[in-house]
């Protein structure tokens, strides 16, 4: 059965908007968060995690933020290297999304544009694609998820309370819409009619 190309039309404006929060949730620093209060002072401080950086706010009399690179060589000593390793494939699994989100926009676009006997069977690609992408994205939350048990638990972090933040979130939201999109075009291939009462030709030596 032919998707309505509206449906194609659909998926590219939702396929924006997971890349939109996927871009987000890559470049902001807040996968992991905690935040400490002195009573003494009132000073408050932040400290949070990204796939790339690590930042610290804080806030009194002078307040400040200072951002470095994460894991540093110091997150990464003393026999931690499986540590970073499994890090820095979270940000891998992320950047690959992102790649795969662009790739399934662009398969929209070139199946929304071609003859309706083409978007037969488009939609099968593009929500394999989009499985693939949440796919990733699920794969790295998940090692996000396992590495905040162990910033609470290891001396390492020095701070316990770490909590997953907004970041993680947006991946999330990013990974739910993609597999909502996948699935609504498995529906819209199965349920809707042909578009125009589309019928494929025969050839005239079968008669």
């Amino acid at each position: 059965m032919v998707t309505r190309n509206g449906v194609y039309l659909a998926g590219v404006i939702v396929s924006i908007v997971a890349l939109a929060l996927t871009i987000s949730s890559i470049a902001s620093p807040r996968w992991i968060s905690y935040r400490v209060l002195d009573p003494a002072g009132g000073i408050v401080v932040d400290a949070s995690i990204g796939l790339h950086q690590r930042c610290k706010w804080s806030a009194g009399a002078s307040s400040s933020r200072t951002c470095g690179p994460f894991p540093g060589d110091a997150s990464c000593d003393g026999g931690r290297a499986s540590f970073c390793s499994m890090w820095r494939t979270a940000g891998f699994l992320m950047n690959f999304a992102v790649a795969a989100e662009l790739a399934t926009i662009a398969g929209f676009v070139l199946v929304s544009r071609n003859a309706r006997v083409k978007r037969h069977g488009g939609w099968k690609i593009l929500g394999f694609m989009l499985v693939v992408v949440a796919a990733a994205q699920f794969l790295s939350m998940a090692v996000v998820v396992s590495h905040a048990y162990l910033f609470d638990h290891d001396d390492l972090f020095l701070v316990p309370g770490y909590y997953l933040d907004s970041s993680w979130y947006l991946c999330l939201s990013s990974a739910i819409i993609a597999l909502l999109c996948a699935f609504g075009l498995a529906i819209a291939a199965y349920a809707l009619p042909p578009e125009d009462g589309y019928q494929f030709l025969h050839d005239s030596s079968d008669v």
